[in-house]
């Protein structure tokens, strides 16, 4: 996956740039690989947690390794690189389905039930707090949320616990969204796709924080991505493509520019 790095000057003359070469801004390429990655993120996280028979703790606990892994990587790194940016992406979609999924179900692979766990609204609710702690607790830190002027590595780590957390409330409501709702996945789709639009008018039409609909936008295109995830990998008869989640995943990463 690539994306456009901002223009840096010289580090030397201006050090409080220098993480900014680390992250992409954000265009449509970032939203539209955004999603790709998530849903790529989705698909693989089903196809080891339930299709695999796994199970959803071993795979969070697989997975929130491989994210402090790349977390890491990208952290250390001095530029930005396109592959390891997305990839910390990727792992943050891969350990917050099988988080969410976790609380929300239980920890065995049942699909959809969520008798052995907390419910789809009641994770929700979970991890929206948690979602304004961490909100709050970057205002206090001092550090800029305006993701295209990010400029310290406290900063960038802030970035990084608000994304993971962000992509794993989007599993959350995402799924309350299509089953306790009773909307199923194409009727959510189409209901995300609609408030996105409402917010990208926002952003042009009102003078609503820029940051605070980026946020919104980054919750929503995570069960926006799992809609479609859904529907490139549910049987023909539940309206999907039936491609199940090993295809479906071989399919999103052929999307993925190189």
């Amino acid at each position: 996956m690539t994306s456009t790095a901002p223009v840096q000057p010289n580090v030397a003359v201006h050090p409080a740039k220098y993480v900014l070469r680390k992250l992409p801004l954000v265009t449509a390429l970032f939203w539209a690989l955004k999603i790709i990655a998530v849903t790529l993120g989705e698909t693989a996280s089903d196809q080891f947690a339930i299709e695999l028979k796994i199970g959803y703790a071993t795979c969070a606990i697989v997975f929130f390794a491989f994210f402090v892994i790349v977390a890491f990587l990208q952290l250390r790194a001095k530029r930005f690189h396109p592959g390891l940016f997305w990839t910390v992406i990727f792992s943050t979609s891969l350990v917050g389905t099988s988080i969410s999924d976790l609380m929300d179900r239980g920890a065995g692979h049942s699909g959809t039930v969520t008798n052995n766990g907390i419910g789809y609204g009641t994770g929700a609710i979970i991890l929206t707090s948690i979602l304004v702690v961490i909100f709050l607790v970057w205002r206090r830190s001092g550090q800029t949320y305006d993701v295209e002027k990010i400029a310290t590595r406290k900063g960038e780590m802030l970035y990084w616990i608000a994304i993971l957390v962000s992509n794993t409330l989007g599993t959350a409501s995402g799924d309350w969204l299509a089953h306790s709702t009773g909307l199923g996945f194409r009727n959510a789709f189409f209901v995300i796709a609609a408030t996105m639009l409402l917010l990208l008018a926002a952003h042009y039409l009102t003078n609503i924080n820029s940051m605070v609909l980026f946020w919104v936008a980054f919750v929503l295109t995570r069960p926006l991505s799992a809609a479609a995830g859904d529907s490139i990998t549910k049987p023909v008869s539940e309206g999907g493509l039936g491609l199940g989640t090993l295809w479906g995943s071989v399919a999103l990463l052929g999307c993925s520019p190189r």
